[in-house]
């Protein structure tokens, strides 16, 4: 507990849009804790009572320490900016490896609770919105369901990698035993909001708008506020733990409708032409060319709208949508004078951000891959180390000393390339962590922590392989074309490796004849 009584609130995500919505009305009955990987922001001076701790979320490590002290968690971390001067990951396994770093530092400090913002998950039945649905259920938190049963999408679902991370991220932050609340949402308009900028984008620049297959598909806009409201219901209750509950506005509303209603709000008149076809590719080459969004992130955001996105029923969403704001008085409250969008509070402190990346000069890579059934992230990296010479051969051989450390050489000369030194204090069973110590081609000093880890996630489902802050040696430009490449080469050997290792162990199928199965 804080000084004065308070509960305390640690806010990840807290210099985002949603961030900056909640932390100030969370300031009205909590102590709040900002966590933020922004050394800009971590030194700026801040009057209105907010403690801010720099902590890099990658390191687990420096988010346990972030998080002593925390009775209560709100995590609204996505991985769409880059956090290193090269990054080799999808945002997909970033999200992964840094909500399994929140769940194990919230269940060391004994957190109470995580309230997790994430999206909605599609269904080919939907689900109804509105005051006249929302008004039939009655207000009981069993209907609601438990985020521990819930079942994540297979490789055969068509759901968009963007919905399908918001999803493992929610079961990752379960899968330990600080109890979590999911509210799962579709767009959220309010100052900043990534879907909101391109939509009122589109409408401000284009004479024309054209209309592809994907903007017939409907969701249930909610406002900034309303997720606030969402969020503080919740908080604290502990009748919502392990619960989550789909939230969204009091409106259904096709993307061409709020289309139409922003061209309204910003007093234009475009003419519509709608076309049959759904090209994820091509509508984020011209969304990403026109509203002037980087492609990495329209193409994730364009690829989640092949499926209406609606709210099921449950009684949060019941009891939000009594008062909920609709969406033209939503988007009215996000444009200023000149009819532009309100900034996302995040930019202020970006460009200072990505000049400390620059000058860093620090990777970052995150590789899924799988991990044979039965085995453990120790065979996994001692299998690494013992596979590794034989794929590269003849140029590299890798030794082990009697503690445990491993040095990547070359057969002729026999220079070091890299030594890694096992850290034991961090390491645990689905854990193996080993510090970049040396090496002809490592930048080695105590302001940077290179470390290479391999860590078992999803429940002991997967498995990543993540170097993080290492700093190379070679020049810049060099390294990007000749050991970042390789890096990647071998990971993804590795991960084939492991593929064929796993489907060799697993036993086999064996089909049963209709004639021979139990009788009932």
């Amino acid at each position: 507990m804080s000084p004065s009584n308070n509960p305390v609130v640690a806010i990840a995500g807290a210099t985002g849009f949603v961030g900056e919505a909640i932390r100030t009305e969370l300031l009205k009955k909590f102590s709040v804790i900002g966590l933020t990987r922004s050394p800009t922001r971590a030194e700026l001076p801040d009057p209105s009572g907010i403690q801010w701790r720099y902590c890099d979320l990658f390191s687990l490590q420096e988010l346990t320490l972030a998080l002593q002290g925390v009775d209560y968690a709100v995590y609204l971390v996505h991985s769409m900016h880059p956090s290193a001067r090269l990054v080799q990951a999808s945002f997909a396994d970033l999200d992964l490896l840094l909500a399994d770093n929140f769940a194990r530092a919230a269940e060391k400090n004994r957190v109470k609770q995580i309230v997790y913002v994430g999206g909605i998950r599609p269904s080919p039945l939907g689900g109804d919105c509105g005051p006249k649905a929302a008004s039939n259920q009655a207000l009981s938190p069993s209907s609601s369901r438990n985020t521990r049963d819930l079942v994540l999408p297979t490789a055969e679902d068509t759901i968009s990698p963007h919905l399908r991370s918001r999803l493992e991220v929610e079961a990752t932050l379960a899968s330990r035993s600080t109890p979590i609340t999911a509210l799962r949402a579709g767009i959220i308009v309010g100052p900043g909001g990534s879907s909101l900028n391109i939509l009122v984008q589109l409408v401000r620049r284009l004479p024309v708008m054209i209309l592809p297959k994907w903007t017939e598909s409907l969701s249930a806009p909610i406002s900034i506020q309303d997720l606030v409201r969402a969020t503080l219901r919740c908080l604290g209750r502990d009748d919502t733990y392990n619960q989550s509950f789909d939230i969204g506005g009091p409106e259904t509303l096709s993307y061409r409708t709020m289309m139409v209603k922003a061209a309204e709000v910003l007093s234009r008149s475009i003419p519509m032409l709608r076309i049959p076809v759904f090209s994820p590719s091509l509508s984020t080459l011209w969304v990403s060319t026109v509203s002037g969004a980087p492609r990495a992130l329209v193409g994730p955001l364009i690829e989640s709208l092949g499926h209406s996105i609606l709210p099921k029923k449950n009684w949060l969403q019941t009891w939000l949508v009594k008062d909920a704001i609709r969406f033209e008085d939503a988007l009215r409250g996000t444009i200023d004078e000149q009819g532009k969008l309100r900034a996302n509070p995040r930019k202020r402190i970006r460009r200072s951000d990505d000049t400390h990346l620059r000058k860093a000069r620090t990777v970052r890579s995150v590789q899924r891959l799988p991990l044979p059934t039965g085995k453990t992230v120790t065979w996994a990296s001692e299998t690494y180390a013992q596979w590794l010479p034989k794929v590269t051969w003849p140029f590299i051989q890798v030794t082990c000393s009697p503690e445990g450390v491993l040095h990547f050489q070359l057969r002729a000369p026999k220079w070091t390339l890299l030594e890694l030194t096992p850290s034991e204090t961090s390491s645990t069973p689905d854990r193996r962590l080993y510090l970049i110590t040396g090496g002809i081609l490592a930048q080695v000093s105590p302001q940077f922590r290179g470390r290479f880890e391999f860590r078992q996630i999803l429940g002991q489902q997967a498995m990543v392989a993540a170097i993080h802050d290492f700093r190379p040696k070679l020049p810049w430009p060099i390294y990007n074309i000749t050991q970042a490449l390789v890096h990647l080469w071998v990971m993804r050997r590795f991960g084939q490796y492991l593929k064929h290792i796993d489907k060799q162990s697993s036993p086999p199928k064996l089909s049963v004849p209709p004639e021979h199965t139990t009788p009932r």
